[in-house]
């Protein structure tokens, strides 16, 4: 079978191993605690206002405070070896104290997403049975009684300018409660991240602990996160991934990326949220194991609140979405003074449109490495390499030490050229979705798990996605691919965003429905659909096409096409 010749493996080269040792390091805390002495004297983390305002951290002081932290929750809260502990912040310096914090106590840390409901969030702290939380005070106030309805034995409450300096902290915190109106009231009983983490630290003096104790149980198979995700079957739930899995994927991506990786002097800019597992994994763990600084970026949008990180700080990795690149190359003062230190970009999270690759490779003199990886893969499967051959519109090449096949829907392999799901198998993938064992089975069937994206692969073994099969539209009996139209609109210089549905039609089953965000004013439904019959058969021509001035999006940036499906099928309801 081709699948098991792995014909990736030739597209390897010198620079990408073939196959990776056996893990260095039994778990997280080890993982993070080598770096925390290897880099101590070096800033780890720096977060930049939208103003320029900044705080940092160096490694030393990342260990210092996470092992306080590390304390306070198992000596002071309680909490035993696998308590869940939620963290919801945006991109701060709280964030890798608290995350490193939970993961050096033997706990797992549940990342929530701060602009959660009230409703989403009780799901996600009763389903993940959590018994803390650490909080940023924006969001606080949605707790309202919530504790009585979950597991909840304590809250933590961070800020976003948490470790600036006196002057500048005060200065946002004003200009946060008074001006923007951002800080409520918190009502509910809790304690500020400062004053755990001062406990923490008297408590492990006087106790003379070793936090390393906390851990010394915890090996590979041992769960370290619970990242809820929609997932293959789309209900919300937790994807287990272990310390082994996350360590795996680690050593993964920095096996495809390390051509480009000066140990010790790189600046990567996380403007994702660090509680997806995109930025999670790449930003937050792959680039702490080679002594980076991260500059963390607590709201990308607008996208000119990224100005003062590119100005300031000498950027030589970013990762980001398709729309965040797209943003940022619209922007005037990006492209006139694009950043000279830059290496090299990573995308993921959604399909990187062609169009924007080659303005981002003109403008830049850069490449945007394209991957794919879903949560329960921790996430990366594949990469482009940023060394070697690239190909347009490619997932690339599964990274290191993975498996992937194309099957049928019964589950049997396709033949090269042919679309089929991609499954994949490895250590990246996770354990399972915390107690939904059906929906575990359905996902990993033979220790296959099934992405639900069709795929192609070429004879060099490299993937390109089709599109979801959620998302396949059938057009008289003809399967219509998202993406593709979607990428054939994109590429008018007058468009800037781009999602495309099926809808039901009575004469075709299902009809193209394309929503289009334009540059500037002017662009006409006929002008799209002209260009689409240059470029597309004319059953994938949108039948109905939509000129508005924003589409939705996920945290991350990410086009929702089931919100667009979901708008039409309201205002159908409503005629």
């Amino acid at each position: 079978m081709v699948y098991d010749r792995k014909p990736w493996v030739n597209q390897y080269g010198e620079a990408i191993a073939k196959q990776l040792p056996p893990l260095r390091h039994a778990n997280l805390a080890k993982f993070l605690s080598d770096s925390d002495t290897r880099f101590a004297t070096q800033t780890a983390f720096s977060t930049c206002m939208p103003n320029g305002m900044h705080g940092s951290l160096t490694y030393a002081q990342i260990a210092q405070h996470s092992d306080a932290f590390a304390v306070y929750l198992r000596e002071c809260v309680g909490l035993a070896p696998g308590a869940r502990v939620a963290l919801q912040s945006p991109n701060c310096l709280a964030y890798p104290v608290a995350a490193f914090g939970v993961l050096k106590a033997g706990c797992v840390l549940v990342n929530t997403n701060p602009l959660y409901t009230p409703t989403e969030m009780e799901h996600q702290l009763s389903d993940s049975g959590a018994e803390a939380l650490v909080i940023v005070d924006m969001f606080a106030n949605k707790l309202q009684g919530m504790v009585s309805t979950t597991r909840l034995k304590k809250i933590i409450v961070c800020q976003v300018p948490q470790f600036f300096p006196a002057v500048p902290r005060a200065v946002i915190r004003s200009v946060m409660k008074i001006w923007n109106r951002a800080l409520p009231a918190i009502t509910v009983d809790h304690v500020r991240l400062e004053r755990a983490l001062a406990e923490g630290a008297r408590v492990k003096q006087e106790k003379r602990i070793e936090v390393s104790t906390y851990t010394q149980e915890c090996g590979h198979d041992t769960l370290a996160v619970l990242q809820y995700t929609g997932g293959t079957t789309g209900v919300s739930k937790g994807a287990m991934l272990t310390h082994g899995n996350l360590l795996s994927n680690v050593e993964q991506a920095l096996a495809m990326g390390r051509s480009h990786i000066d140990i010790g002097k790189e600046v990567v800019l996380t403007a994702l949220p660090l509680y997806h597992i995109f930025a999670f994994t790449f930003n937050l763990l792959c680039f702490y194991a080679v002594g980076a600084r991260n500059v963390l970026a607590p709201n990308p949008r607008p996208i000119g609140n990224l100005q003062r990180a590119f100005e300031n700080y000498p950027i030589t990795w970013v990762s980001g979405v398709n729309t965040l690149f797209n943003a940022l190359l619209n922007e005037e003062w990006f492209t006139a003074f694009p950043p000279k230190h830059l290496k090299a970009a990573v995308a993921g999270g959604a399909a990187l449109q062609h169009a924007v690759a080659q303005r981002w490779e003109r403008v830049t003199r850069t490449r945007i490495a394209e991957g794919y990886g879903l949560t329960e893969a921790s996430p990366a499967i594949s990469f482009n390499p940023l060394s070697g051959n690239q190909k347009p519109e490619s997932i690339g090449i599964p990274v290191p030490n993975t498996d992937v096949r194309l099957v049928d829907p019964a589950g049997a392999p396709v033949a090269l050229g042919k679309a089929g799901e991609l499954t994949v198998r490895g250590p990246q993938v996770m354990a399972g979705y915390w107690n939904r064992p059906d929906e575990t089975a359905r996902t990993i069937r033979n220790g296959w798990l099934h992405t639900g994206d069709i795929a192609v692969m070429d004879a060099d073994g490299y993937f390109r996605i089709v599109d979801r099969m959620k998302d396949l539209v059938l057009v008289s009996g003809f399967n219509v691919y998202p993406n593709e139209v979607e990428n054939v609109i994109a590429s008018m210089d007058e468009v800037l965003e781009v999602g495309v549905i099926g809808v039901p039609d009575a004469k075709s089953g299902e009809a193209v429905r394309a929503y289009v965000v334009p540059l500037a004013e002017g662009l006409t439904e006929e002008a799209v659909r002209a260009h689409c019959r240059k470029h597309l058969t004319e059953y994938k021509v949108p039948k109905a096409i939509e000129i508005r001035r924003e589409l939705p999006k996920t945290p991350v940036g990410k086009i929702l096409r089931r919100e667009l499906r979901a708008e039409y099928e309201r205002a159908r309801d409503a005629r």
